[in-house]
Parts: structure tokens; C-alpha cells; sequence
């Protein structure tokens, strides 16, 4: 079974990334469609294309500076730039000859990965593992100025669903998810990151 795969909403010029803050962070970066102080460019943030990942580390917009959820459109040319700059979060016999080898590369890496157990509308962890991508303080710039295509506020979404799991009605809240399908990616990318 294919379990690193990155599904996605993407087309052909872009791909939609999610990130959750807190509301003094995440209401001036969707109204701005980009991120603005007091967001950080400073400190390593995290992008994940899975929703449903998102909605699990966020416990749907309820988690304390978590409440925000945002969906980040970016381009699949500065996508593919951060993946070819990545390095995984662990030694992937896949990725690299030995637990050195990856310690020299890691030590110098402006991008991590690192795949995590992709969750269930209800939380639950599968087997197939979800992106999520790291961009130190030596690469947002980039991201803030030259990928971001824009930014939309997704919590009204992320507590509608909520809702309609906790009243049991699990097919509608399925009907409102985010449409995710398999991103192609390039040969060499794919065995630089460790995926299927």
C-alpha cells in the first residue's frame, strides 16, 4: 500500500496549504491575504495540505491559538521550491545511506518534512501518512512574499463540519470537506522527501 502520497486541493498553477492561529494573527493575514505583524517571520512555521490533520492538531478551531484556521493558497512553482530544499525529520533509509548522512543534511536544512498518520473525519489515525512541511526563519520570506497567492479564513467551514459530526450527521459533514486528490509529483522530489 502507497501510504506517502500528498493529497491535496491543487491545480495546475497552485495548491492549498492550512495553518491555524490565533485570531490576532490569522484575521489580519485573511484579510490582508497574506501574512502581516504580529506574525513572525522569525520562528519555523508549518503548512499541511491535509485538512483533516489540521482539524485533528487543532481540535477544529477550539484549541488556544489554534482558533483560526486558514487556507493558503500558494504556488505549486514555490511548493516544489521548498520540497527540493527539504530534508525529513528522521533518518528514511529511502532518503539516505545512514543516520550521518542524514544528521549533516538535517543540520543545514531551511525545510523539514515530516509525515504524520493522516486522520479520519473522526480524528481516528490511518495508516497513510499526511505532509507537513516545515519553512525555517531562512526561507518565510519567500513564503510570505513570493508564494502566497492568497489566504482565505476557513473556521466558519472547520466549526460547521464540527457541527454536524457532534449531531451525528457524518455524511453531510463529509459532503463539506475540502476536495483533496493526489499531487503529481517529479521523480526526484518524491525521493528527495521519502514518498511512495
Amino acid at each position: 500500500m502507497r501510504t506517502r502520497e500528498i493529497r491535496a486541493c491543487h491545480d495546475r498553477d497552485s495548491i492549498t496549504v492550512y495553518q491555524a492561529y490565533a485570531p490576532e494573527i490569522g484575521g489580519p493575514a485573511a484579510e490582508h491575504g497574506t501574512f502581516v505583524p504580529p506574525f513572525s517571520r522569525h520562528r519555523m512555521t508549518w503548512i499541511k495540505p491535509s485538512f483533516l490533520w489540521l482539524m485533528a492538531r487543532s481540535d477544529w478551531a477550539r484549541r488556544p491559538g489554534q482558533e483560526t484556521v486558514l487556507a493558503v493558497r500558494i504556488s505549486r512553482t514555490g511548493w516544489e521550491e521548498a520540497l527540493s530544499l527539504a530534508v525529513p525529520t528522521d533518518p528514511d533509509r529511502r532518503v539516505f545511506r545512514g543516520s550521518d548522512e542524514w544528521r549533516r543534511r538535517f543540520a543545514d536544512a531551511v525545510v523539514h518534512v515530516q509525515w504524520d498518520p493522516e486522520r479520519s473525519l473522526h480524528g481516528r489515525k490511518l495508516e497513510a501518512r499526511s505532509i507537513q512541511i516545515g519553512l525555517s526563519r531562512h526561507i518565510v520570506d519567500r513564503y510570505v512574499d513570493d508564494w502566497i497567492l492568497g489566504i482565505e479564513d476557513r473556521t466558519a467551514l472547520a466549526r460547521k463540519i464540527h457541527g454536524l459530526l457532534k449531531a451525528g450527521r457524518t455524511p453531510q459533514a463529509r459532503a463539506l470537506l475540502p476536495k483533496e486528490h493526489i499531487y503529481p509529483l517529479p521523480p526526484a522530489l518524491a525521493d528527495r522527501i521519502g514518498a511512495d
